[in-house]
């Protein structure tokens, strides 16, 4: 049995020690052309412009243009590293998009593939990206109970750099509540498998706009499952997901102080502030100081950070 960790230290899994995380997303509707920029430059980690459910049916095409033309004419460095949500592949929208990206040679950094239920969904995509360079991460949007059931097949699928939770279609297809209680069982099924898979998973959006209590509560209880960020669908959710995600002083100097009394232990089990501490916390806190503080942080759009 292994001791809990000593009040302050955050318990981290494999995704602590992948520097440069993307904790903050921010989804900008692919309608609202006038808004790209600004999501850019709004402070999130990936500006990810969406043209799948907040985009119409009558408006796909010009949404679609209008994000090409701006993948197109935007620089490759940037505040935030740019994101496409393109629609189902399964359907002649998503057909279109990725026809349309591998045609216009200015793939994103984050291709978000949605209503992903097999690795065969990751693999057909991979077949049009060059992967091989590096110049785009697709990443798996984990929406039904069918995806959760099959996730270890999925999260093994080649090419894939991470996952996100689809809170509103999971539970309009599973017939359950859009609250903490009925997606309990999916949310912590994806961190978990994800962190054995050494992949990053990003939390769900808060929708209430109006809520921050609410999109609080949801944030520590990502952090606390295991997710390394969380979505935003406005700017001002912004910062409490990155207060959230971002460890502060006291969580360093905790961090520190486990690292500081098992160095000089040597190992094994030590104690901190009258509580015991294990391997496991030590490994924790040790990979908190160094994704935090040693770290370098690249230019901004480096790509690295993802």
């Amino acid at each position: 049995m292994t001791s809990p960790p000593p009040a302050g230290v955050r318990i981290a899994g494999p995704s602590a020690t992948a520097r440069f995380a993307p904790r903050t997303w921010l989804v900008t509707p692919g309608v609202t052309p006038g808004r790209f920029e600004a999501s850019r430059n709004s402070g999130a980690d990936v500006a990810l412009l969406d043209l799948e459910d907040s985009v119409p049916g009558v408006g796909k095409d010009t949404a679609r243009a209008d994000v090409l033309g701006y993948l197109r004419h935007s620089c490759e460095g940037g505040p935030a590293v740019l994101g496409v949500r393109v629609n189902s592949p399964s359907t002649v929208d998503g057909l279109k998009d990725l026809v349309a990206l591998a045609d216009s040679g200015r793939w994103p950094a984050v291709l978000l593939l949605p209503k992903v239920e097999a690795a065969r969904d990751i693999e057909l995509v991979a077949q049009l990206v060059d992967t091989g360079q590096g110049e785009c991460g697709i990443w798996a949007l984990i929406e039904t109970p069918r995806a959760v059931q099959d996730l270890s097949a999925i999260l093994c699928a080649p090419h894939l750099a991470g996952v996100l939770f689809g809170a509103a279609d999971y539970a309009a297809t599973a017939g359950c509540g859009l609250t903490s209680r009925a997606l309990w069982h999916p949310r912590s099924a994806l961190a978990a498998q994800a962190a054995a898979a050494g992949l990053p998973a990003i939390d769900s959006p808060s929708f209430d706009l109006g809520d921050l209590d609410r999109l609080r509560q949801e944030t520590e209880e990502a952090v606390e499952l295991g997710f390394i960020g969380k979505v935003a669908v406005h700017p001002k959710q912004l910062p409490a997901i990155e207060a959230a995600f971002r460890p502060d002083a006291c969580d360093l100097a905790a961090a520190r102080a486990v690292v500081s009394a098992a160095d000089a232990a040597g190992g094994g089990i030590t104690t901190v502030d009258g509580r015991m501490v294990g391997p496991p916390v030590v490994a924790a806190a040790r990979a908190l100081v160094v994704a935090e503080e040693e770290a370098p942080h690249p230019p901004p759009g480096d790509l690295t950070r993802l």
